[in-house]
């Protein structure tokens, strides 16, 4: 794509398609930095609950929901593509990650691959399915110290698949998002993983998850979000409801395996697509499109005074 077929767009200058879709880029991923660590539109209570220090350099509440998430997609061949962020134990980092079947075995690589670029093309978006905050977390054997993540360890929330304590990868992800500086290695790989996951998705990916909660500050966010350009005002008020995620896919999604993740996809009704999958525990909370037009409204008059 050449620099004149670039869009900007909303307060932060998100880089987009001329079809409106994030751009994976350097560019954006600054920008979500810059946006996330935002104490101007988004400060106070608004940023969500938390232990004093975690919003210090940290992202606000909403983000450790958006990166837990995932999306699907079938390619061209008819063939399931699961897309979320991944763990590599070798360096303990992040990247977007997409798995699939290839000759009855299940292969999980870069989405950024020439690969994974090949399985994409043409490929149809199924929908999205809600990060788990219960069970396994993506990141297994690791043990942060307690100065990494404002005392936060990712090895808490490693919790066993049918706990139903805190854990999973939206409690993982809080974790690494309590420190989102250009000089955290670890939060700017989850950032860079996250861009390219949007940028595979659709805007419709991170609003929906954002609207699965009216509490911890998330409407709010939502909208920071909308002005800033990160998504469209049009994905944020989608007309659609979320499903609850079939009790036989609950187990294997949270186990935090992309490969498991991907066999409970044939669990899933994905006709008539796009849908949103949430789990049942939370799934009373969610912000119908009425809701974002009037937090919206208000948002935007609250940046008035």
């Amino acid at each position: 794509m050449s620099d004149a077929d670039i869009r900007f767009r909303g307060d932060f200058r998100f880089q987009t398609t001329a079809e409106g879709t994030l751009l994976n880029s350097a560019t954006n991923v600054e920008a979500l930095r810059r946006l996330w660590m935002d104490r101007q539109w988004i400060h106070g209570e608004d940023i969500g609950p938390g232990d004093p220090g975690d919003f210090e350099y940290g992202a606000w509440h909403v983000a450790c929901h958006l990166v837990g998430a995932a999306g699907v997609r079938r390619a061209s061949d008819g063939r399931i593509l699961w897309l979320e962020i991944s763990h590599t134990g070798a360096n303990d980092e992040y990247f977007a990650s997409l798995t699939w079947k290839s000759a009855q075995r299940t292969l999980t690589l870069p989405l950024d691959s020439a690969e994974g670029r090949e399985l994409l093309a043409d490929s149809e978006l199924l929908g999205f399915v809600e990060g788990n905050s219960t069970g396994r977390t993506s990141a297994r054997g690791v043990f942060d110290p307690p100065t990494v993540f404002n005392l936060w360890r990712r090895q808490d929330f490693d919790q066993p698949v049918a706990s139903e304590a805190d854990g999973g990868k939206v409690w993982e992800h809080w974790c690494t998002l309590r420190d989102i500086r250009e000089t955290s290695r670890l939060g700017t790989s989850v950032l860079t993983s996250y861009i390219s996951l949007v940028a595979a998705l659709g805007d419709r990916f991170p609003t929906v998850v954002a609207r699965g909660r009216r509490d911890y500050g998330h409407p709010r966010q939502l909208c920071a979000m909308i002005l800033a350009g990160f998504v469209s005002e049009q994905a944020a008020t989608w007309e659609t409801e979320p499903v609850v995620i079939p009790a036989a896919a609950e187990a294997e999604l949270c186990s935090a395996d992309p490969g498991r993740a991907l066999g409970a996809c044939d669990t899933i009704d994905w006709s008539d697509p796009p849908h949103y999958y949430m789990f049942k525990r939370r799934i009373d909370r969610w912000s119908k499109p009425d809701a974002v037009y009037r937090d919206l409204e208000e948002f935007r008059k609250s940046l008035e005074k």
